[in-house]
């Protein structure tokens, strides 16, 4: 869907190179066989039928991970048990010695190999976000004092090896990219990324925070971090990619322009809107559905659910119940429909109506539409959570077939004098003090 939307390149999230990185009770990707080959390559033709790249972010996961499906001992820097507030049932980490950094280095290098196989354009050596090369760089896990610990350049080691190897495998046809962490106060992280600079042919950078990288629109705006990206970008002649909740074409352009990076990376924006990209080339962009930043399609990431997005409610169901987030169905038999309430379900609901052609009808008992996004939005640091309402108000605007009505009340009998086939009501709320 991201594909047909526009965008350039689409990645899986992180791979697993070997049995030894499992997520096996979650949803994820490997690349450990050729059964592999086979499931990634229907992805990766998927993509290229419309045209953008595919890329896959090879991963090792280190002590972080608890491998509830190969029951193998993660491979992290210490033995120790996994007690983060993160891990839902504690495991047991082994510490790795240098034949695993051996396999290791094989694995990842077979792993690219099944990669272009796959169909895969570009492959990626992942050392961020707190997986196995992440700890080999962080001084405080990393006790080694082997050529693989100790200095900054011995940490670094393994990620220079993965970077060198994997394009000595797959560098004549694909691209190699690398996703790093820079920033944040950590004068460090520049240093590392400055002996690495010219290593890759695509750097994608975020910072050494998840909850300032991913963190909710309440705490963390839009482009909140580029000036860290920038740094780094300066260190290097290599493209560099970046994400940051971009949800406005404006301040793309703006970033673009001001030379900090080279491309525009997202995630929670293609969520909510697979169609961004497209929607800018043809100069739709009032159509975008912007991310409001509410994170509910992250909240859930470690419990093995579905993705759902607030702004996108066909995201994750586009296979399974043939939704599309820019096409509607339209009906064999079009109906007048009364739709009571006009909160975020009931917008949507009259949205959708109407591009399937019925005769809405939408009241709402209020002067304002959108229910308790009003409230809600309202609340400091919460403006964007509005756009759940304006979207929807303004998609209805251009729909001839659909007749709000604010400040309308219903009893029960208003139904009947109406006359219409079907009613939609939403959630009945008792009569109480407005909150301000």
């Amino acid at each position: 869907m991201k594909a047909e939307g526009g965008w350039g390149v689409v990645n899986t999230a992180f791979s697993s190179i070997h049995p030894t990185s499992d997520n096996d009770s979650y949803p994820y990707a490997a690349l450990w066989d050729e059964d592999d080959i086979r499931a990634n390559r229907l992805m990766t033709e998927a993509v290229h039928e419309h045209g953008a790249l595919a890329g896959v972010e090879l991963w090792v996961g280190g002590g972080m991970v608890t491998n509830f499906g190969t029951r193998l001992a993660p491979l992290g820097l210490r033995n120790r048990p996994q007690t983060d507030y993160t891990v839902l049932h504690p495991g047991q980490a082994r510490q790795i010695d240098r034949e695993d950094i051996r396999n290791i280095r094989k694995w990842h290098r077979d792993a690219a190999l099944r990669a272009v196989d796959a169909g895969f354009d570009i492959v990626y050596v992942y050392a961020t976000h707190g997986y196995l090369l992440s700890e080999f760089m962080d001084p405080v896990n990393n006790t080694r004092s082997d050529e693989y610990g100790g200095s900054l350049a011995n940490r670094i080691r393994l990620v220079r090896e993965l970077i060198e190897e994997t394009k000595d495998a797959v560098g004549h046809k694909c691209a190699v990219a690398t996703r790093f962490s820079v920033g944040l106060e950590d004068a460090e992280s520049y240093d590392a990324f400055a002996m690495l600079a010219e290593l890759p042919d695509l750097w994608d950078l975020v910072v050494p925070d998840y909850g300032v990288e991913m963190g909710a629109s309440r705490f963390v705006k839009e482009a909140s971090f580029t000036d860290e990206i920038a740094r780094a970008k300066r260190l290097t002649t290599k493209p560099v990619v970046a994400v940051g909740r971009f949800t406005s074409p404006d301040t793309m352009a703006q970033v673009l322009r001001q030379g900090g990076q080279d491309l525009i990376g997202a995630a929670r924006p293609s969520i909510a809107d697979p169609f961004l990209p497209n929607k800018i080339d043809q100069g739709r962009s009032d159509e975008i559905r912007e991310c409001i930043g509410c994170n509910i399609c992250y909240a859930h990431d470690s419990l093995g659910v579905p993705l759902r997005c607030t702004q996108n409610p066909t995201m994750g169901e586009e296979w399974r119940q043939g939704w599309h987030p820019e096409k509607v169905v339209p009906s064999r038999k079009p109906e007048k429909v009364l739709v009571v309430g006009a909160g975020p379900a009931g917008l949507e609901a009259a949205r959708v109506l109407g591009e399937r052609g019925h005769s809405v009808i939408l009241a709402e008992a209020s002067r304002e539409l959108g229910g308790r996004i009003n409230c809600e939005s309202r609340l400091p640091g919460m403006r964007e959570w509005g756009r759940v309402r304006d979207w929807r108000v303004g998609q209805i605007g251009k729909l001839a077939n659909v007749e709000v009505y604010p400040e309308s009340p219903l009893e029960a009998h208003d139904v009947f004098d109406l006359g219409v086939s079907h009613v939609i009501a939403g959630p009945l709320v008792p009569a109480g003090p407005a909150i301000r």
